[in-house]
């Protein structure tokens, strides 16, 4: 058993990281810490967790938080922390890189949300986020948090960077095929929607009810951020460079990745068996359900579950193969990926905490 603190559990990620922990067998929450929220009870913000979670905000404190085995950061507060075995970042870009240095120095486990270790070129990255990156030296240390690529590095990890929820969709959803060689590498296409609550939980004029509902529209299409960490990840699958045109989308939902994908089959991929090559890849793959011939994924089937249900199809026999791909943005694309990578470094059942199938209706 561990303790577990989060700090600044208001948003989406943070109340899903709640969710999730409050019912692992293998953690005990101690503290959750919020400065804007501290002396609120949780379940008066959250009172889906009444009965779950018996404790009330506090303010961040170093003494209190150096008695807990594992922190959660999910708001953007610098907190410095000493004495912890692992600590989560869920926070915006440029905050972790602050403190993961100190913490690692100090021997503590860093998990990050975020995008600050997701790339490992660091020009690449300045170049993409508008600034200086605060530990470059770090980034060709950090771990891509994908289990079903890097589950043996994910194990011996001190510093991880979970993928975003867009770049696990499409990964997972292209990873056979690359794997197989059975793909041009030059002309991926991926068109991607996603629920409001990907935007987090600021409030913002186009993320209110009225704005969002009824309405579906594209956005960064001339290249959103998640684009490299999409590309390198694919390359890596690959052996070799390869090039995704990406056009991520707002959906008129509140949770879910929506991923449709195109490529253009080589020779060795229009003599393969699709259906075979996936499901021989995810076989012992606890959280990766490829659907039966004819079945295609919905949003609403892994809603709320740590799951990525894929279908693949060669539509009308052709040299084109469609996958299509989806996932709950805050479970599979960040907390529940989290809770998977923390079991898996702790050395517990790596489902452990996240066996509960999608919320219907």
């Amino acid at each position: 058993m561990i303790s577990a603190a989060i700090v600044g559990g208001t948003g989406y990620t943070g109340v899903e990281l709640l969710r999730l922990l409050s019912a692992h067998p293998q953690v005990e929450l101690r503290l959750i810490t919020s400065r804007a929220e501290a002396g609120t009870r949780v379940d008066q913000l959250f009172p889906n967790l009444r009965g779950y979670v018996d404790l009330s905000f506090t303010a961040p404190d170093d003494g209190a938080l150096s008695a807990c085995d594992v922190v959660f950061f999910a708001t953007p507060h610098n907190v410095a922390i000493s004495a912890c075995d692992v600590v989560f970042f869920a926070t915006p870009h440029n905050v972790a890189m602050r403190s993961v240095p100190a913490l690692l120095e100090e021997g503590t486990r860093v998990i990050d949300l975020s995008a600050d270790f997701r790339l490992r070129d660091a020009a690449t990255w300045e170049a993409w986020y508008g600034e200086d990156h605060a530990c470059p030296e770090l980034l060709g240390t950090a771990v891509y948090g994908l289990p079903e690529r890097h589950r043996a590095d994910i194990r011996a990890a001190r510093l991880l960077a979970c993928p975003g929820c867009y770049p696990t969709a499409v990964q997972l959803g292209f990873m056979p095929l690359l794997r197989e060689r059975l793909i041009d590498t030059g002309s991926l296409i991926a068109s991607a929607a996603s629920g409001v609550s990907g935007a987090g939980r600021q409030a913002r004029v186009a993320n209110l009810l009225p704005e969002a509902a009824d309405s579906f529209k594209a956005y960064g299409v001339p290249g959103h951020r998640h684009l490299p960490e999409i590309e390198q990840g694919l390359a890596d699958n690959a052996g070799e460079p390869v090039a995704l045109t990406f056009v991520p989308h707002l959906a008129p939902m509140i949770r879910g990745i929506h991923a449709t994908l195109f490529a253009t089959l080589n020779e060795a991929g229009r003599a393969a068996d699709l259906q075979s090559v996936f499901e021989s890849c995810f076989a012992d793959e606890p959280f990766v359900d490829v659907l039966p011939p004819g079945s295609y994924p919905e949003t609403r089937s892994v809603r709320g579950a740590n799951t990525c249900q894929l279908a693949v199809t060669r539509p009308q026999g052709r040299d084109t193969a469609v996958v299509t791909a989806v996932e709950d943005n805050l479970v599979k694309g960040a907390a529940g990926q989290a809770v998977q990578c923390m079991n898996l470094m702790f050395g517990f059942d790596e489902a452990a905490g996240l066996g509960q199938p999608g919320l219907l209706p």
